[in-house]
């Protein structure tokens, strides 16, 4: 049985995410339809990519995510079938693939063999859903389109790594306010090679990387690598976000002893 997840900023108020589940009932009856979640802050590459890069691997192989962010067709984007890592992710080619994925994509299919819509306003429904049932379906992704040997890439989401310190930025906020980074522990400790660090951010500077949340007293900073495997910053029983005025894309730097 087939799995199509549903990732979007459409939110739960108007009547998208029920007409694209019902697109989806009528063409592929027995396939599995999974809300990853429709919170997205609206057009938000950052937050997308984080949400599912942290929530596909818990499906199985051959799960096909449907991406309903950032995908309006005015914007000249090409509406893309994305085979990595066993899954399929469908999309528009905005730049949300290079941050999905860490290594070149085994298939980059540009969806152009599909009947033309009638409106443009929601690939969500008129292209994803059919991209998705036809492969759901157990037919070949390549009948839809043409095969493509690149994506658009968004360089100035990824960590920049140098000698002495890695560069990074907030990319998202979880439901208890910490920030999370785009900076992995195996890029930190690949660079820190054992030396002393420091980590900047707005107008802090810390030094010590915590284990849990808890190894500090209520309302202290604590960094910490979270499950995501991330650097978060954190408040301790606190809000990080609120309570040290972080935003998305603030910069964090980490710089280590010559």
């Amino acid at each position: 049985m087939a799995i199509i997840t549903l990732t979007s900023d459409w939110g739960l108020t108007d009547h998208y995410v029920a007409v694209v589940k019902g697109a989806i009932m009528t063409r592929s009856p027995k396939t599995t339809i999974v809300d990853i979640t429709h919170s997205i802050t609206k057009y938000s590459l950052a937050e997308t990519s984080f949400i599912i890069k942290n929530a596909y691997k818990s499906f199985p192989r051959g799960t096909i995510h449907l991406i309903g962010v950032n995908s309006d067709e005015t914007k000249g984007l090409s509406h893309t079938v994305v085979y990595y890592d066993g899954h399929y992710f469908i999309g528009a080619d905005n730049g949300i693939f290079s941050l999905l994925c860490e290594s070149p994509p085994d298939k980059i299919i540009s969806i152009n063999r599909i009947p033309e819509p009638r409106y443009k306003t929601f690939p969500s429904l008129d292209i994803y859903v059919v991209a998705a049932c036809h492969i759901a379906e157990g037919e070949k992704p390549e009948d839809l389109g043409d095969m493509k040997t690149e994506l658009y890439k968004l360089t100035g989401y990824l960590p920049i790594v140098e000698p002495n310190a890695v560069k990074g930025i907030i990319t998202y906020f979880d439901t208890y306010d910490n920030a999370i980074t785009n900076i992995p522990e195996k890029i930190f400790t690949e660079t820190r090679q054992g030396r002393k660090f420091t980590v900047f951010f707005r107008n802090e500077e810390i030094t010590e990387i915590k284990k849990t949340y808890s190894q500090v007293a209520d309302a202290e900073i604590v960094l910490v690598f979270g499950s995501t495997g991330l650097l978060e910053i954190a408040l301790s029983k606190g809000s990080a976000r609120n309570l040290l005025g972080l935003n998305i894309y603030d910069q964090v730097r980490i710089e280590f002893e010559e």
